[in-house]
Order: C-alpha cells, then structure tokens, then sequence
C-alpha cells in the first residue's frame, strides 16, 4: 500500500516558485490598478465634448494625460492632403475615417519645421466598388475655426504589408493605420501629439461618434484574474513535485 511523504525541496526550486508567485501576484495587482484608470479615462472621454471650450495654445504641444481637452483652434486646412483609414466599420456599413491636415493658428505656413495638427473629421460610408472614391465633403477654404476632443491617435493593432502612403501619388491617400510618423514624413513635416476629433455635425455629411483607444476595464480585470490563477497553480504544481507517493 502505497502514501505519500513531503520531499524536501531544492533551494533553487524554493527560490524559483517564490519568485514566479511575486511577479504573477504583482502583475495582477497591475492589471486591476488599470481598471481604475480606464474608467477615470473613458469617463474623461464621455465627458470632453460636453465640457467648456479650453484655450488650444495651453495644451497643444503638451496636453494632460489623464483627460481629452474641448479646445477651439483657428486655423486653415491644407488643401488637398487627406488620409482614408479604410475597413472601417459602423453599424454593419463599410466605409472610411477621414483625416486632413490643418495650420493652426500661430504656426508659420512657410515654416517646414513647423508642427501640423491631424484632424479626424469622421467616418462616411464607402461600397469600394471598383472606379469609385468616397464622396467627400469638400475642406473648408480659408481661416477657420474648429472645435473638438484632442485625443491621442488611434491604435493600429498588428500591421502587415509596410507604409502604404509612399506607394500612393493621388490624394486622399488610402491607408489601414493612421501612423503618426508615416504621415509626418508624408507631408515632410511633423505633427502636434495628438488628433482633434472634430464635434458632431449632421450638416457635415460625416458620422460622429467617437470611442477612445482605451482598452475596456473589463479585460483589463481579465487578465488580472490570469495572473492571479498563476500564481495559484504556481504553488499547486510546486506541492504536487514535492508531495510524491512512497
């Protein structure tokens, strides 16, 4: 008849499990820290475009990371120099999100080295039947004033098939990923950190309905509890090693 004794174990495996439960309990610990503070982000997000307008000249070259500012910006679009984010999605509809270019007030427009502000001007549906473009609404010519939430760019998740704007010639320039630096090194000229998401408008001919590049609090909880389930099974599998049948 067969029992089981406790084997006394290693130093080295002592040291090695000891060591695994700390980094999978810190991690977890981290993941539920982000939960916090996806939901103080998304709550920021849901309130931006309802909040006073804020001076843009205050947060342009260093806004806040913890919220998405209102801001007015005076300025003039660049004519001619759109971006289509295409396989875009909205309520089972293909289509793009379109993005253009804008001198804000008090850049230098014969500054090379002056920064470029990027402006989602929102998605409009698009069949991609063959000979066809989207049919934008025309930029508006001239000074302007626009308003919206300046927001970190979009993320662009894995990529495949490299820059595709360097193959184009034609403008607007079709893409799959709004990349700060591809675009920068488009226009030859660099961008402001963030994107302006334009405020809705049913007069625009473009849908407006924005959601941050947060990852939601629930997966963050998710994977919490992954972690937390490691550093369990860590010490299941280091008493089973030790604990053996005699």
């Amino acid at each position: 008849m067969s029992a089981r004794r406790w084997q006394r174990p290693s130093w080295f495996a002592i040291a090695l499990t000891l060591v695994g439960i700390a980094l999978f309990v810190r991690l977890g610990i981290w993941q539920l820290d982000r939960v916090d503070e996806a939901r103080h982000l998304l709550a920021a997000f849901d309130a931006a475009p309802k909040a006073a307008l804020e001076d843009f000249a205050a947060v342009r070259a260093a806004p806040p990371a913890d919220r998405y500012p209102h801001v007015r910006v005076h300025g003039r679009f660049l004519a001619d120099r759109s971006w289509l984010r295409d396989e875009q999605i909205r309520d089972g509809k293909l289509g793009v999100e379109v993005y253009a270019a804008f001198v804000a007030e008090g850049s230098d427009a014969s500054n090379g080295n002056d920064e470029v502000l990027l402006v989602d001007r929102g998605w409009i549906a698009w069949s991609h039947e063959r000979g066809t473009q989207p049919a934008l609404p025309p930029l508006a010519e001239g000074e302007v004033a626009v308003t919206g939430v300046y927001a970190p760019f979009p993320g662009n998740g894995i990529r495949v098939g490299g820059n595709a704007l360097t193959r184009q010639t034609q403008w607007p320039k079709l893409t799959l990923a709004i990349d700060a630096q591809e675009i920068a090194a488009d226009l030859n000229r660099p961008l402001l950190p963030r994107v302006l998401l334009l405020d809705a408008d049913a007069a625009s001919g473009f849908v407006r309905s924005w959601t941050p590049s947060v990852m939601p609090p629930e997966r963050h909880r998710g994977y919490a509890v992954q972690w937390f389930a490691f550093a369990v099974a860590a010490i299941v599998i280091f008493v089973l090693l030790h604990y053996k049948k005699v």
